[in-house]
C-alpha cells in the first residue's frame, strides 16, 4: 500500500454530480474539497490491492477530515484537482495528492458502482465534467489597455463578468470570454463594488493577475457550495514556469549546495547555490538561487534543511527536484500559492 496522511477541514458535505447511468442502482461521483493545516493530515490512505481495480480509499481516520466529510472505505478515487487519475500509475496518484499542499479536491465513486461500471465497460472519465478548474491569467497592458471590460449588476457587489477583446492582452493571456472574476492580484473581489474594482485595476499599473472561472466552472462550484480558490486553478497560462530537474549522480556528486534562507516573500525556504560547471546539476538546468519545491515528486513544504537533505539522499544515485527561480517564486506568493506544489505537479 502507499500510505498518505494529509487531515482537513471544510464546511461542505459531499456533493454529487447527477449522471444518467446504464446500470440500475449505480451511484454517482461524489466531490470533496479537503482543507487542512500544516500539522494535520487528510486522514486516509490510498491503496492498490491485488484482485481489485482502481485506487482504493482505506484506513479512514476516526474523527479525521476524510471521515467528517463523508469519504467511505472502499471508495475509488477518480479525480485529483480536476485531473482524471483512474488510468494513472498508483505512486503518481499518491504524489499528486501529497503535492497538493493543504487543499485537495477529490472525486470518488463507491466501490460497488465502480466495479459495476468497469464490468459494463463504461468510460469512467465520461461520468465527470471535462474541466472544473478556474484559470489564473497574468495580463500585461498594451496601448489599448488590458483588453477586457467589466460588467456588474447595478447595486450589487462582487459579481463581475468580463467581456474580452478578441486578440487583445486578456485574450492572449487566456481569459475566457464571458468569464467571472473571482480574484484580482491574489485578493478576493467578493466585497468589491464596481467603483472599488475599477480603482484597484488602475492601481495595478501595467500588469494584473486574474483568477477567473467560465460560466460552466462557476456553476459547478456554486451549485455544490464549494469555494473556488487559486489553489485549484489551471496555471498553464501563467508566464512563470516551474522546472523539473532530473539528476543522476556522477563521480564528483551532483555538483550543488543546498542552503536554507529567508524567502523574499516571507518564511524560509531551501535554495540551490554553488552550481558547479559541467556537473549533473548544471547539465540538468539548475540555476543558482532556484528554490526547491519538491523532491522526488513530494512537496517539501514544512520541512527543515536536514529533512530536505534526507529526502535528496533517499535515492543513492539520482534525484528529481521541482524548482522555481526567484522571480517566479515571488510572483506565486503574490497570488496566494505560497509553497504549494499542486499547480505544477498537477499539470
Amino acid at each position: 500500500k502507499f500510505e498518505f496522511n494529509p487531515k482537513v477541514g471544510i464546511d461542505n458535505p459531499a456533493l454529487t454530480l447527477t449522471e444518467d447511468t446504464d446500470g440500475e442502482g449505480m451511484g454517482e461521483p461524489r466531490f470533496y474539497l479537503l482543507t487542512k493545516d500544516n500539522t494535520e493530515t487528510f486522514g486516509f490512505c490510498l491503496h492498490e490491492e491485488l484482485g481489485c481495480q482502481g485506487h482504493i480509499i482505506r484506513q479512514i481516520e476516526l474523527g479525521g477530515v476524510a471521515q467528517r466529510r463523508g469519504l467511505q472505505d472502499g471508495d475509488r478515487l477518480l479525480q485529483v484537482n480536476g485531473h482524471f487519475v483512474d488510468h494513472m500509475d498508483h505512486l503518481r496518484v499518491v504524489q499528486k495528492i501529497k503535492a497538493s499542499g493543504n487543499q485537495v479536491l477529490l472525486a470518488v465513486l463507491d466501490g460497488d458502482s465502480y466495479e459495476a461500471a468497469k464490468s459494463l465497460g463504461r468510460d469512467l472519465s465520461q461520468m465527470l465534467p471535462d474541466d472544473i478548474r478556474p484559470r489564473l491569467c497574468h495580463v500585461t497592458r498594451d496601448k489599448s489597455g488590458f483588453g477586457f471590460s467589466v460588467s456588474c449588476p447595478e447595486g450589487t457587489k462582487g459579481t463581475f463578468q468580463l467581456s474580452v477583446l478578441q486578440d487583445g492582452p486578456a485574450d492572449r493571456a487566456g481569459v475566457p470570454p464571458g468569464s467571472w472574476l473571482l480574484e484580482l492580484n491574489g485578493d478576493s473581489v467578493k466585497s468589491y463594488s464596481h467603483t472599488q474594482l475599477t480603482k484597484k485595476l488602475k492601481q495595478s499599473g501595467n500588469k494584473v493577475t486574474l483568477l477567473v472561472a467560465s460560466s460552466a466552472v462557476e456553476e459547478f462550484y456554486r451549485l455544490r457550495g464549494l469555494r473556488v480558490t487559486a489553489a485549484l486553478a489551471d496555471t498553464s497560462w501563467l508566464p512563470f514556469k516551474v522546472r523539473e530537474l532530473h539528476l543522476v549522480k556522477g563521480p564528483a556528486g551532483y555538483g550543488f549546495l543546498l542552503k536554507e534562507d529567508d524567502c523574499s516573500s516571507g518564511g524560509v525556504g531551501q535554495f540551490l547555490w554553488d552550481v558547479d560547471a559541467g556537473l549533473p546539476a548544471e547539465q540538468a538546468g539548475m540555476k543558482e538561487g532556484d528554490r526547491v519545491l519538491a523532491v522526488n515528486g513530494e512537496s517539501i513544504e514544512g520541512l527543515d534543511h536536514e529533512q530536505t537533505v534526507h529526502r535528496i539522499r533517499a535515492r543513492e544515485d539520482q534525484v528529481t527536484l521541482l524548482v522555481i527561480d526567484p522571480a517566479g517564486d515571488e510572483f506565486y506568493h503574490s497570488v496566494g500559492f505560497g509553497g504549494m506544489v499542486l499547480p505544477w505537479l498537477g499539470s
